[in-house]
């Protein structure tokens, strides 16, 4: 008769205990990623949006146009309200390209989806006198 070989109750315990160290460990790391993760795409909105208002600004001052008629950027027409993209879908928004599928969008305040809270957002105010745009990022509770 063989003697059957495998492996005891006691040593299937203790190698689950060690796997759930490490795992009780490796949490903590995780979730600091994750968040870093959403401040760091809450900075590309806000690069995404600096960056389309200076580029519709450019193209309405090489267009010569007065500073509230559209500029055209990337094929569609910008809004714009004292030489700067308004604050709304039909200006920075559109501008900057944001894709709402992803992102929540109400007014020119951008809100990250995908469980962020609700002040995990970049908010946009438009020019005021000719006065650069200003783009807020607010990143507690991503």
């Amino acid at each position: 008769m063989k003697k059957q070989q495998g492996f005891t109750l006691i040593e299937l315990i203790v190698v689950i205990v060690i796997l759930g160290i490490l795992a009780a460990t490796a949490m903590p790391k995780f979730l600091d990623i994750t968040n870093s993760a959403r401040v760091a795409s809450l900075t590309g909105v806000a690069g995404s949006m600096n960056s389309a208002a200076n580029l519709a600004h450019a193209a309405q001052l090489v267009a010569g146009s007065a500073s509230n008629v559209g500029a055209a950027l990337g094929g569609a027409t910008i809004t714009m309200a004292n030489g700067y993209p308004t604050a709304d879908a039909a200006g920075i928004i559109a501008a900057a390209g944001i894709d709402t599928a992803q992102w929540t969008v109400t007014g020119a305040t951008v809100q990250m989806k995908n469980g962020a809270s609700a002040t995990c957002q970049v908010s946009y105010a438009a020019s005021v006198a000719g006065a650069l745009p200003v783009v807020t990022t607010t990143s507690t509770g991503c």
